[in-house]
């Protein structure tokens, strides 16, 4: 089992269900062709998937094009479905930040052929995760600056109110079609500048005042 790690608490919280939302900043969207949408795109990544910061990227035997993409991940706290924005507001516990890796050339090759994405996110070691800072400790503004450094070079670098669905609203919409309980994790959607990782690669992510986590890919 994967656990949530908290800031400065020692109790762990088991991971639920992981839920992710593609193409929430325009950019983004356009850099990959595609449209900006109407509503989040919304897929699953299973809890098996995790791993922490200090640990390795495994990068698959079966692709030849892994990407990174760092998001905002919110921590449920509890359990709600159909809710009013302010539920939703109130269901977000914490706040970290994660890398959904991303198999581009399967994803590209799913697409086309009209599949589902599974096997270009679901891959062991595809979600990366930071600690999580609780909501009682820090008002989230929307001010805060992500980023990812590969290499010391700067690949994704963006400030969180350009995300198209702000987390309440992402909440709310993703509690009309499935029950949200504690904690379940949502990753909120990669700003532009994704790009291939190679082995041996050192990235760094972080979230103003919120998060940070370092990993490599082997």
């Amino acid at each position: 089992m994967k656990y949530i790690k908290i800031k400065n608490l020692f109790n762990k919280i088991p991971i639920g269900k992981i839920v992710c939302v593609g193409r929430n900043y325009a950019e983004h969207a356009k850099e990959l062709g595609n449209e900006i949408p109407e509503r989040p795109v919304v897929f699953l990544k299973p809890p098996s998937s995790v791993i922490y910061s200090g640990e390795k990227i495994i990068y698959p035997t079966f692709s030849n094009e892994m990407q990174h993409e760092v998001e905002l991940v919110l921590l449920i706290g509890k359990k709600i479905k159909d809710a009013d924005e302010k539920v939703s507001e109130k269901a977000i516990a914490g706040y970290g930040v994660g890398l959904d890796m991303t198999l581009r050339d399967i994803q590209s090759e799913l697409k086309k052929n009209g599949h589902p994405w599974t096997i270009a996110k679901c891959f062991d070691t595809s979600s990366v995760l930071s600690d999580f800072i609780l909501k009682n400790d820090y008002a989230l503004t929307l001010n805060e600056e992500i980023s990812l450094v590969i290499n010391n070079e700067n690949r994704q670098c963006e400030k969180l109110k350009m995300m198209l669905f702000p987390p309440a609203e992402l909440v709310q919409y993703i509690s009309s079609l499935m029950t949200l309980e504690e904690g379940d994790l949502i990753f909120t959607g990669t700003p532009k500048g994704v790009g291939k990782v190679e082995k041996g690669d050192k990235l760094f992510a972080r979230i103003d005042n919120i998060a940070e986590l370092s990993c490599i890919v082997g």
